[in-house]
């Protein structure tokens, strides 16, 4: 792969792994000039890049093989720090992606369809099925009741673009103070609920939840809170079953923790 890129790039690049799970990411260096190689990301990039939601697309290249060759702007920056995921503009980025119909009409044209809180959950049931020992724990089965009393309040709800991986990790802070929000890899069409749930469980005490919520730009109310716990749900019975079917017991045993206390969080504040 890298002997590629050396082609691609010419002479005098100096290319090395950026490390990731799918190693199909590098980073290419010449005459004090840095960037950021992809294999085969997403054409969504360049609404991402036009938006400035993510570092400026610098070029895309189809190599002989048919991979495509993404290269993008070099910010020298950082990762967010857990406590900064509380600052206003994590809320203002995410709020401008959930708006943003320039970003739900590339998704629609590359053929993503909206996902449903109906389909999420067949598909979860199917998941399950497949992988019986998770199915057989009483928490998931507990959850699996919960999912299905708030179904209800889940639908008919307005879908937006989702990053779907919302974590400090994937929001870069650059040296000039601009935020980038990256790897869009499992972005979909759902409930805008998926992302801020995800910000709100991990990072936001939970007495200035209203708070965010309003600086984001919603009401807080006890249907957004149910939504919310939903999706909570069914991404930790997934997470499960991911960290089980790669034979990762610890990660496994902390995901159903996880499970655990949202199930007992829906007990004692949702269906009290």
């Amino acid at each position: 792969m890298i002997e590629w890129l050396g082609q691609v790039l010419g002479i005098g690049w100096k290319i090395t792994p950026a490390g990731g799970l799918t190693g199909d990411a590098f980073v290419a260096e010449k005459d004090n000039r840095r960037l950021f190689l992809k294999r085969n990301s997403s054409p969504f990039l360049a609404v991402l890049s036009a938006e400035g939601i993510v570092p400026k697309l610098i070029w895309t290249k189809r190599m002989e093989n048919g991979d495509v060759i993404t290269a993008q702007e070099w910010l020298e920056g950082r990762a967010l720090k857990s406590h900064e995921m509380q600052h206003q503009r994590v809320a203002d980025i995410l709020h401008k992606i959930h708006h943003s119909t320039e970003l739900l009409h590339m998704l629609l044209r590359m053929g993503k369809k909206p996902v449903t809180s109906d389909e999420s959950l067949e598909n979860l049931y199917h998941l399950i099925s497949s992988m019986g020992t998770v199915g057989k724990h009483e928490e998931v089965q507990k959850a699996v009741g919960h999912l299905i009393k708030l179904l209800p309040t889940t639908r008919n709800q307005e879908l937006v673009v989702c990053h779907c991986d919302i974590n400090h990790n994937n929001l870069i802070l650059t040296e000039d103070g601009n935020i980038f929000l990256v790897d869009w890899d499992n972005a979909m069409i759902a409930d805008p609920v998926t992302d801020f749930g995800m910000l709100l469980k991990w990072y936001i005490p939970k007495e200035n939840w209203d708070s965010w919520l309003t600086r984001y730009g919603v009401t807080p109310s006890s249907g957004l809170f149910e939504r919310m716990y939903w999706y909570l749900l069914h991404d930790a019975i997934q997470f499960l079953s991911w960290h089980t079917k790669r034979k990762e017991p610890a990660k496994a045993m902390e995901r159903l923790n996880d499970l655990k206390e949202i199930n007992e969080q829906i007990t004692t504040t949702i269906l009290k």
